[in-house]
C-alpha cells in the first residue's frame, strides 16, 4: 500500500518537474524547435492584441461620434417651436423641439438618422407642420446635443418610447395619433416602436436595418478596416457585449407582422447600397398596406430640390393615410 502511494507520488513529482520544464523552455528556450515556437507564440499573441486594440478604438469611434450641436434661439426659430422634455433611462431627461400644428391633431415625431441630428431635419418638420400637423423632434443618445454613447437603436428605440408616452399627456395633441419618420438608426426605432404601439397610425422608414449589428458591420467595411483579418468579428462582439441586456432583442423583421393594417412606407436610397438590400427584405416581409419608394440619393445628401420633392412625398403620405384632425 505504501509503495503504491509512494509511486503515485512520484509520478506527480515527474508530471510537474515535466510541466515547469516546458514553461522554462517557452521563456527561456535553447533548442532550434521551441526557439521557433516561441516566436510563432510571440507574433500571434502580439497579432491578437493589436488586432484587438484596432477593433476597440474602431468601436469606440462608431458608437461615440464626434458631436457638433447645432444651437438655435427657440424664440426666432419659424413654426414657434417649444422646449418639451421627457424622461430617459437612468433618471435623466432629453428634450425635444416640439411644433405645433392644429390643436387637438395627430403628432409626427421625426427621428433623424446615425451621424446626424435634429436639425438636420428642421425642413421636413416645417413642411409637415404646413399641413397642421404636430410634430416632435429630438437628439437621441451620442448625437447632437445629447450626451453618452449610442447603441445604434436598442437604447433608441426606448427614447423614442418615452417621448411618444409623454407626449400623449399634452392636451393639445390627440393622444391615440401618432406617426413616425425615420432615417437608418432612427428608421430602425420607429419600426420596433410601430410594432408594439397601436397609436402609430402610420409610419415612413428610410434607408432601415434590421438589426443594429447591420450597421456595426456597415460602418466597419466603411472604414476601410474590415481588410484586417477578425477586425469585423471583433467588433460585432464587442458591441454585443456592451450591449449585453439586449441579447435577446429579437430583429425588428421578426415582428413586421404586427404592423398589419398600419399604412407604411419604405425608402430606398441608390447611393447606400449597403443597406438597400436590406430595405427591400424589409418591405418583402411587410404585410399590407404598404408601398416601396426608391430614390437616387439619401435624404441628407440631397440637393434642396431634390429634398423639397422627396419632403413632398412624406407629407402627401401622411395626409392620405392620417389626417391631422383625427382627433376630431
Amino acid at each position: 500500500m505504501c509503495y503504491h502511494s509512494i509511486r503515485r507520488g512520484a509520478a506527480r513529482a515527474s508530471a510537474r518537474t515535466q510541466r515547469m520544464a516546458v514553461l522554462s523552455e517557452l521563456r527561456y528556450p535553447t533548442t532550434r524547435p521551441a526557439k521557433v515556437f516561441s516566436g510563432l507564440l510571440a507574433i500571434l499573441l502580439f497579432g491578437i492584441v493589436s488586432i484587438g486594440t484596432v477593433s476597440g478604438f474602431l468601436l469606440y469611434q462608431i458608437l461615440k461620434p464626434t458631436r457638433t450641436p447645432a444651437t438655435f434661439d427657440l424664440n426666432v426659430m419659424m413654426g414657434h417651436p417649444t422646449a418639451f422634455s421627457f424622461p430617459v433611462a437612468g433618471g435623466a431627461s432629453r428634450e425635444g423641439w416640439f411644433f405645433p400644428g392644429l390643436r387637438g391633431s395627430s403628432t409626427i415625431v421625426v427621428c433623424h438618422g446615425y451621424l446626424a441630428q435634429r436639425a438636420d431635419v428642421l425642413t421636413l418638420v416645417s413642411a409637415l407642420q404646413d399641413h397642421e400637423f404636430n410634430v416632435f423632434v429630438f437628439d437621441f443618445a451620442g448625437h447632437g446635443t445629447s450626451p453618452d454613447v449610442t447603441t445604434l437603436g436598442y437604447r433608441e428605440t426606448a427614447e423614442l418610447r418615452s417621448a411618444i408616452q409623454t407626449l400623449s399627456t399634452r392636451d393639445d395633441v390627440d393622444p391615440q395619433h401618432f406617426g413616425l419618420w425615420g432615417a437608418d438608426m432612427g428608421g430602425y426605432a420607429a419600426l420596433e416602436v410601430a410594432e408594439s404601439d397601436p397609436r402609430i397610425g402610420a409610419f415612413v422608414v428610410d434607408d432601415a436595418y434590421d438589426d443594429p449589428r447591420d450597421m456595426v458591420g456597415i460602418e466597419v467595411k466603411r472604414s476601410g478596416l474590415a481588410v484586417l483579418p477578425f477586425v469585423a468579428r471583433f467588433c460585432d462582439f464587442g458591441f454585443r457585449m456592451l450591449n449585453y441586456s439586449f441579447r435577446n432583442e429579437p430583429p425588428a423583421s421578426r415582428r413586421i407582422a404586427q404592423t398589419k393594417g398600419k399604412p407604411k412606407m419604405f425608402v430606398q436610397s441608390s447611393d447606400r447600397p449597403s443597406l438597400a438590400d436590406g430595405v427591400l427584405a424589409l418591405y418583402t416581409k411587410a404585410p399590407d398596406p404598404k408601398q416601396l419608394v426608391r430614390d437616387r440619393l439619401s435624404y441628407f445628401q440631397m440637393s434642396d430640390d431634390d429634398r423639397k420633392t422627396y419632403e413632398n412625398t412624406i407629407v402627401n403620405f401622411f395626409l392620405l393615410n392620417m389626417t391631422p384632425s383625427a382627433r376630431r
